[in-house]
């Protein structure tokens, strides 16, 4: 089993900064994708960053050139910079944890809140 647990969401004002944390602990990989999603209500769970093994990143094209997201493997954790947040930002984000060569290996965060206000 995997925990992650995701930390530093809240409210921010346009234009504000935050940075999301999510700690793993547990069944770790060193060959795992590290990735953040977030869910807006009435909304898909959508991608948006994902980081590989070998520090290969991938955004999503609403948040390119905003959001930053790196690793600390000494530390088991992954980070989301999130710079000029845009109201349409507003959404659960959630960690995930997935690696292709081990079965079933596919985890998620239980959420952190990101609202951000015109």
């Amino acid at each position: 089993q995997v925990q992650l647990v995701e930390s530093g969401g809240g409210l921010v004002q346009a234009g504000g900064s935050l940075t999301l944390s999510c700690a793993a602990s547990g069944r770790i990989f060193g060959t795992n994708a590290m990735g953040w999603y977030r869910q807006a209500p009435g909304k898909q769970r959508e991608l948006v960053a994902v980081i590989t093994s070998g520090s290969n990143t991938n955004y999503a094209d609403s948040v390119k050139g905003r959001f930053t997201i790196s690793r600390d493997n000494a530390k088991n954790t992954v980070y989301l910079q999130m710079n000029s947040l845009k109201p349409e930002d507003t959404a659960v984000y959630y960690c995930n944890a997935k690696n292709v060569r081990v079965r079933n290996y596919d985890y998620w965060g239980q959420g952190t809140q990101v609202t951000v206000s015109s």
